[in-house]
């Protein structure tokens, strides 16, 4: 799904800009090199026992002064595995008994400047013991799912300046949903449940909470984690990906390397983190994988791309594969270039290699018909029929295109995302969702509604669990989605 961008976060990001700018420029000492402030980024955060992050000084002064400072941790009684070096890489040993630390950055220049950030110590909700894994195929796996939906612009959300530099776990998770009061809870899992769901895709953005040397958050991947054992705790299928990450992940000659690097990194520490989870719990590598900007990038992409994001595809079944745990048999997803159900992306996916066999999943996203399903500009339309072929073969098209090329040849296929904006049109939106689901169940594909809660007035309106009070806000639509897939 395409990201909202604000245009606030770009105005305020030009005043910061301008106003360290003047700043910088500053100076009433006749050249002379002085520092005015020092500061730690973040100036807080949660660290997991174990785990490590590189924190950045900032010296702001005038007349050009040495940027560099010492660290050092103020309090003398840490374990003797907790440290930090002179790059501001904290580690906290795993036997650390102190539950807050706080470091302490002083400029080289002038010591009277300096800065502190709070650290508080954690221990990671993740399985440290192998959970019971039933090692079934890829096939057998997409069969047991009913229908998903998707936990959308919540820990996928991105591009939030406007929290300013050190935002919060939680305002990261509901920056683009209105606020901390909407955080995830398990409540919203079980009302999923109840109302006929029995999987969940939980897109993760992790470019906005990595250092210089992509290693995560702990304390995002402790949310993330804590989010993921809500669903684990419901008995829900599971689809963990990286998600609106394409800052970092090219699929360019001139930025492959880099993006490599990055990729196989941060899948490291996932699959770290998630290894001893049952099978239920799927990675999938990408979301929406391709170029930005280019000229191909909603067409298919183009086969120089494609031969990128296959390599990065073969890194994640290696890097994945590595951790070990219930890793080595885990079943792994991975999409189309932008997940397109065009023929060129389709064709363009190479499965990769594996170490098991029946272990690969494609998927693809299919918002169809465009102008029914997400077109917010001219040629919109509220209307569709299930006896007009213009309406219908853009979902069965699709769909065909998926079959012919993964599931004939032993490749199960599920739609990761689809769904249909709402334009006052409920009934319709019943009708439409009946069919689409139902066709795509009888060609073995399971479906995931995308559900960004929204709810309007305006912009892409795909809302559907009011997450508030773990009620539907469309009935209807509700009872076309779950008559397509058989739960009623």
């Amino acid at each position: 799904m395409k990201n909202f961008f604000k245009l606030q976060s770009f105005i305020i990001a030009i005043i910061i800009a301008i106003g360290f700018s003047f700043g910088g420029c500053a100076s009433g000492n006749s050249g002379k090199a002085t520092v005015v402030k020092v500061a730690i980024v973040p100036a807080g955060i949660s660290i997991i026992k174990g785990e490590s992050w590189a924190f950045i000084a900032q010296v702001v002064g005038a007349g050009d002064p040495a940027k560099t400072v010492t660290w050092s941790i103020e309090q003398d009684n840490t374990a003797s595995g907790t440290s930090i070096d002179s790059e501001g890489r904290l580690t906290v040993a795993a036997d650390e008994s102190l539950e807050n630390i706080t470091i302490k950055a002083v400029s080289t220049v002038d010591k009277t400047k300096s800065a502190s950030a709070s650290v508080t110590i954690i221990t990671n909700p993740a399985f440290t013991e192998k959970q019971p894994f039933n090692d079934i195929t890829a096939s057998q796996l997409v069969a047991g799912i009913k229908i998903g939906w998707n936990l959308g612009n919540t820990l996928d959300a991105s591009g939030m300046g406007w929290l300013g530099a050190n935002p919060s776990i939680v305002q990261m998770e509901t920056g683009w949903i209105g606020g901390v009061t909407r955080a995830t809870r398990k409540e919203n899992f079980e009302a999923l449940k109840n109302g006929g769901f029995n999987a969940v895709r939980i897109p993760v953005s992790w470019n906005k909470v990595v250092d210089k040397e992509y290693n995560i958050r702990p304390d995002w991947m402790a949310r993330v984690t804590e989010i993921v054992n809500y669903a684990v705790e419901t008995d829900l299928y599971i689809l963990l990906n990286t998600h609106h990450d394409e800052d970092i992940f090219k699929f360019t000659d001139s930025r492959k390397d880099e993006s490599l690097k990055a990729f196989g990194t941060i899948w490291r520490q996932i699959a770290e983190n998630f290894k001893n989870y049952n099978e239920k719990l799927v990675f999938e590598a990408l979301n929406e994988p391709r170029t930005k900007g280019s000229s191909a990038e909603w067409s298919g992409g183009t086969a120089a791309e494609h031969a990128i994001l296959n390599e990065h595809y073969r890194l994640f079944v290696d890097t994945v594969r590595k951790t070990g745990g219930n890793n080595d048999k885990r079943i792994l997803m991975v999409n189309t270039y932008a997940a397109s159900a065009e023929a060129a992306a389709i064709n363009g996916l190479e499965i990769p290699n594996d170490t098991v066999p029946d272990k690969i999943i494609a998927s693809i996203h299919a918002y169809a018909p465009y102008n029914f399903a997400l077109n917010t500009g001219g040629g919109s339309t509220p209307n569709w029929s299930v006896s007009n072929p213009n309406d219908t073969s853009p979902i069965t098209n699709a769909l065909d295109r998926a079959r012919e090329k993964f599931i004939n040849n032993g490749i199960p296929v599920i739609m990761g995302e689809f769904g249909a904006m709402d334009r006052k049109n409920e009934e319709t939106r019943a009708a439409w969702a009946k069919f689409y689901v139902s066709e795509a169940k009888k060609r073995g594909i399971p479906c995931f509604w995308w559900d960004n809660y929204g709810f309007g007035p305006g912009g892409e309106i795909f809302g559907l669990l009011d997450r508030a009070t773990n009620t539907f806000r469309f009935p209807l639509l509700l009872e076309g989605l779950m008559e397509g897939a058989g739960v009623r």
